[in-house]
């Protein structure tokens, strides 16, 4: 039998047709373009730190023509990176852990946000997680980022995944779908938390992960073994424009909201309240590392415990490396004296 994470690689055959090889250098400059896979449809404020780091021009800083790809959830990712299409992808840690598990050459080698940034939205009838027995649960697939909050929840609560009914939907999706009465439960990113309650006053946050799961890992850069081999220098000027743009983010409030809100489409005042929560209360972008070895070792526990995890538990230490990360710390220098900070 093939490794499950091999799956799938008839779509990135197509994407690597359609995108090229994920990393290549420029033929007249010195510049390398690279592939990104963020794993949204459409980016959330969790993934705007690329933008950020476009628009302020940190990328160009570091000699990187970047490209990015969205796509529907981390599995996908995943599986561009492993098909190749992909230099370095964004996705939460579960698709990571389950595709090294089963023999996949991967590595995290960085985080975009790396404390949970979401919530599980239900209507104010349900109050709490053992309620959600019968009811359809808004998921992007099997084994994705949402659809594993979401077991977590059914789980800890005693339920199964039999006595729910999954359904289907798009990062962008979710929010109509809640309005509608679609599904009956949505994990949602913090922005769109903010505009659906807003919209329907019967909608409430049931489960808070931030608070649930504080010592949850969320969001990894991801790349092949093989890609890092010979592209050390690559992901190390990666890292430096995306820890940049991390710190400018928590100096540059009004140009961050800017930023981030035409990145995702949503309104000024929505992603400013975002902001707050996000980067002013819970710190979730790393300034440092942003890689706690015991933190992800727990979140691959926590996996394990709630059967998410595929096949052999992997040690953090196969699953991450530090080395890139540790040699832009090292270069800019690391920030300290704000809890937020990490």
């Amino acid at each position: 039998m093939r490794p499950a994470w091999i799956s799938g690689l008839a779509l990135v055959a197509v994407l690597i047709a359609a995108c090229g090889t994920g990393s290549t250098p420029s033929a007249t400059t010195s510049t390398v373009s690279i592939t990104i896979g963020l794993p949204n449809s459409t980016p959330s404020f969790a993934n705007s730190d690329i933008a950020v780091a476009q628009t302020e021009g940190y990328f160009g800083k570091e000699g990187l023509d970047v490209h990015v790809e969205n796509l529907s959830s981390g599995v996908s990712v995943v599986q561009g990176i492993v098909g190749g299409s992909l230099a370095i992808g964004a996705s939460s840690i579960e698709p990571v852990v389950n595709a090294v598990s089963q023999g996949a050459p991967l590595q995290v080698i960085g985080s975009y946000a790396n404390k949970l940034t979401v919530s599980m939205v239900t209507p104010t009838s349900i109050t709490s997680p053992a309620q959600l027995r019968g009811k359809r649960l808004g998921i992007q697939q099997v084994g994705a980022f949402r659809e594993v909050m979401t077991r977590m929840v059914i789980e800890g609560a005693g339920l199964a995944t039999s006595d729910v009914t999954y359904v289907p939907s798009s990062s962008t999706a979710y929010t109509s779908e809640l309005l509608q009465g679609t599904i009956q439960s949505g994990v949602l990113q913090e922005e769109q938390v903010l505009k659906v309650l807003k919209k329907d006053t019967k909608l409430h946050v049931l489960v808070n992960f931030a608070t649930t799961r504080p010592d949850y890992f969320y969001g990894a850069y991801v790349v092949s073994k093989s890609w890092l081999a010979s592209h050390e220098s690559v992901a190390e000027k990666f890292l430096t424009a995306v820890t940049e743009a991390h710190r400018f983010m928590y100096k540059n409030k009004a140009r961050t909201v800017a930023i981030v809100a035409a990145n995702t489409g949503y309104p000024q005042q929505t992603i400013s309240e975002a902001y707050d929560v996000l980067v002013g209360t819970e710190g979730v972008f790393g300034v440092n590392t942003g890689l706690n070895a015991s933190v992800i070792t727990g979140t691959i526990a926590t996996m394990k415990q709630y059967k998410i995890l595929s096949g052999a538990e992997p040690s953090e230490s196969s699953l991450v490396d530090t080395g890139p990360i540790s040699a832009v710390v090292s270069k800019l220098g690391a920030w300290s004296g704000d809890p937020r900070w990490n």
